[in-house]
C-alpha cells in the first residue's frame, strides 16, 4: 500500500504457501476501489522471482524475510534493495514496583506465543528483573501461553525445533520452563513443525560470547528465551551484541529506567511504559533493522516516502 500511495506500479510477491491468502485481499481492494492494472501479483518460488529481478531490473526492491535472503538480495540488486530483515526481539521488564503483574503476564504471553510465535516481531528474549518472583512469573508465562491458538509452524519441523531446544539445555545453568512437546497433529504434513509453546532459561551470567549466536537464534515459532537481571548494564551489553536491531519493549513506569534503556540501545521500534509488547500492527513501526541504511519503513507516513518515493531536487536557473 506504501507503494502505491507514492504512485508506484509494484509487483507483489508474498511466501507461496500463503499467495492464496494475498490473492483474495487483493480481489477484496479490487472490490473497494482499486484499479485492477494497479498491482502486478506473481505466485512462484524464491528463485524464480530472484531471477525475475535481475532480468527486470526494478527500481527499487522491499523485502520483508529472512536475514539471509537479505543479504543475498542485497548482493545480486547492487544494493537497489530496502529490508525489513529477521530480527531477534528482546524484552526488558524493569523493577516491580508500581506495575500490574497480571497484564505484564498476560501481553508477554501474546507477544511470545500468539499466531504460533511467527511474527517478525515476536518476543524472543525476555530479561526480567530479580524483584519478581521468578516461580510465578514462570507459572503464569505457561497459563498464558496454554491460552494461545497454536497452528503448523511454517519454517521448520519439530525436530528442527527440538535440536535447538537441546542444545540450549546444554549452557550451564539452563532449563526448560515449560513446553518442547510435539501437539497431537491431524492432516498436518510432517514438515511443519507443530509445538508447544515452549520457554528456556538460561542464567545471565552464563550468556557469553562463546553462546551468543546460539542463544540469539531467532526461531521463528513459539519458542523464546527467559533471564532475569540485577544490572542492566549487564542486559544493555548483551542487547547491543544482537546483529539486527528491529523491534523491542521495556516495561516500566519509571522514567529515569525507561530513558536509560532508550539511550543505550538501537531499535527500529521500541515500546515503552507498562503496556509495552514487542508486537503491534505495522501501521505505527518504523521496524528496521535499525542503523542500517537499507532498513524499509513501513507504516508511518515519513517511512512510506522515504521507503517509495525518490528524492528530487529542481534548480531553474534561468
Amino acid at each position: 500500500m506504501g507503494s502505491l500511495f507514492m504512485g508506484n506500479k509494484p509487483l507483489l510477491k508474498v511466501d507461496s504457501r500463503v499467495s492464496s491468502v494475498m490473492d483474495a485481499i487483493l480481489k477484496l481492494m479490487h472490490q473497494n476501489g482499486l484499479p485492477e492494472k494497479d498491482v502486478d501479483f506473481i505466485h512462484c518460488n524464491g528463485k524464480v522471482m530472484q531471477h525475475l529481478l535481475l532480468e527486470s531490473k526494478p527500481r527499487l526492491t522491499q523485502f520483508t524475510g529472512s536475514t539471509k535472503v537479505a543479504e543475498t538480495l542485497s548482493k545480486s540488486l547492487h544494493g537497489k534493495v530496502r529490508i525489513e530483515g529477521g530480527g531477534f526481539d528482546w524484552k526488558i521488564i524493569g523493577h516491580q514496583k508500581d506495575i500490574d503483574p497480571d497484564l505484564v503476564y498476560n501481553i508477554c504471553s501474546k507477544d511470545a506465543y500468539s499466531f504460533s510465535g511467527q511474527k517478525c516481531s515476536a518476543q524472543s528474549m525476555l530479561f526480567i528483573h530479580d524483584s519478581w518472583d521468578l516461580h510465578s512469573f514462570q507459572q503464569q508465562l505457561k497459563i498464558g501461553a496454554s491460552k494461545q491458538i497454536m497452528g503448523p509452524i511454517l519454517t521448520l519441523s519439530n525436530q528442527q525445533f527440538t535440536e535447538h531446544v537441546d542444545k540450549l539445555l546444554q549452557i550451564k545453568g539452563a532449563k526448560l520452563w515449560f513446553g518442547n512437546q510435539p501437539k497431537y497433529r491431524d492432516n498436518i504434513p510432517e514438515h511443519l513443525g507443530y509445538m508447544e509453546p515452549t520457554a528456556i532459561y538460561i542464567p545471565l551470567e552464563h550468556i557469553h560470547e562463546s553462546n551468543i549466536e546460539l542463544v540469539t537464534k531467532e526461531i521463528f515459532g513459539p519458542f523464546q528465551v527467559v533471564t532475569s537481571y540485577d544490572d542492566i548494564d549487564k542486559v544493555l551489553h548483551l542487547c547491543e551484541q544482537i546483529n539486527d536491531h528491529l523491534t523491542a519493549a521495556v516495561v516500566s513506569n519509571d522514567t529515569t529506567f525507561v530513558n536509560y534503556v532508550l539511550g543505550h540501545t538501537v531499535n527500529g521500534t521500541t515500546y515503552t511504559g507498562e503496556k509495552a509488547r514487542t508486537t503491534g500492527a505495522p501501521q505505527n513501526h518504523w521496524f528496521g533493522p535499525c542503523g542500517d541504511p537499507r532498513s524499509a519503513g513501513i507504516g508511518t507516513s515519513e517511512a512510506i516516502i522515504q521507503t517509495w518515493s525518490c528524492h528530487r531536487e529542481i534548480i531553474k536557473d534561468e
